[in-house]
């Protein structure tokens, strides 16, 4: 098992995701932000892409967010895939590196969606293997992401934040609280979001990501969508401000990559994730 890694790499301080339309300004005027998360895969072949991110890590914390993995999948992690995240590491020395509690890949055809697990101590066994084989070949702890979720699983015997405090046990991995999904899984599940946070082993969340989302009709009902697609609700910034009592200062993500906004907007909305915490924590927020 490989022990978390601590929270000193990155400050508890507010970050973005690294978009394609905002590289240039963002390489040009060097924004005052605390860093940037980059989806790993988006980087792994060459070209110019890679190039021009240590550009930007001269300036800037990167945190690796990786859509690939799949460590939900039974047959295991795919071996190719691995060493590519382990070159990335290596070349870019991230202060973070996530995944998603999810699977993607089957028979080696990678599936363009993070597909939902059912919550059982077969499917714990196996998501715990996957983890502590991806750490031990990338030598650092990973943080794992809650997903957003649509539907619950009949079979499912253990509730999501048990099933990811096991994790952390079992393996020493950190965790990713992304309050967004949280918010968007109670609403569309009906459980309760503070009662889930509450379950959360506060001493393993090393990041928080927010987002906005978007509501669609089902059956006369409404169904919320993670689509990372508008500014953060304000019921999901309420939320947040749990998580922060809960967690204390974390790093915070505000994730945007849908109907992408100018980037002076995506500064704004990391700026009031900062007025949040101030006003949240007030004299005692300092980093963990």
């Amino acid at each position: 098992m490989i022990p978390r890694d601590g929270r000193q790499a990155i400050p508890a301080l507010m970050g973005i995701g690294l978009r394609a339309p905002h590289l240039a300004e963002i390489i040009a005027a060097r924004p005052a932000i605390g860093w940037f998360e980059v989806h790993a895969e988006n980087y792994m072949g060459g070209g110019a892409a890679p190039a021009q991110l240590e550009r930007v890590r001269r300036d800037h914390a990167l945190s690796l967010h990786g859509v690939g993995l799949s460590l939900g999948s039974a047959e295991g992690v795919d071996a190719a895939h691995l060493a590519r995240l382990r070159r990335l590491v290596e070349r870019f020395e991230p202060a973070r590196v996530s995944e998603h509690l999810s699977w993607s890949v089957a028979s080696g055809a990678y599936l363009n969606d993070l597909l939902p697990l059912p919550y059982t101590e077969e499917t714990l066994a196996v998501v715990a293997a996957n983890l502590e084989r991806a750490q031990e070949a990338l030598r650092r702890a990973l943080l794992l992401e809650n997903p957003s979720r649509y539907l619950r699983f009949r079979h499912s015997t253990i509730p999501e934040p048990q099933f990811l405090a096991e994790l952390v046990r079992r393996t020493g991995c950190g965790l990713l609280c992304d309050v967004n999904n949280i918010f968007v899984s109670a609403r569309n599940l009906g459980f309760d979001a503070m009662a889930y946070l509450e379950a959360l082993p506060a001493g393993a969340v090393g990041e928080i990501h927010l987002a906005g989302h978007a509501a669609v009709m089902r059956d006369g009902e409404a169904l919320l969508i993670d689509d990372h697609g508008a500014p953060v609700a304000p019921e999901v910034w309420a939320l947040y401000g749990a998580a922060l009592r809960r967690f204390g200062l974390v790093a915070t993500l505000v994730e945007w990559d849908k109907n992408l906004p100018d980037l002076p907007v995506l500064l704004e909305e990391a700026r009031k994730a900062e007025r949040a915490a101030a006003a949240t924590l007030g004299d005692h927020a300092g980093a963990r």
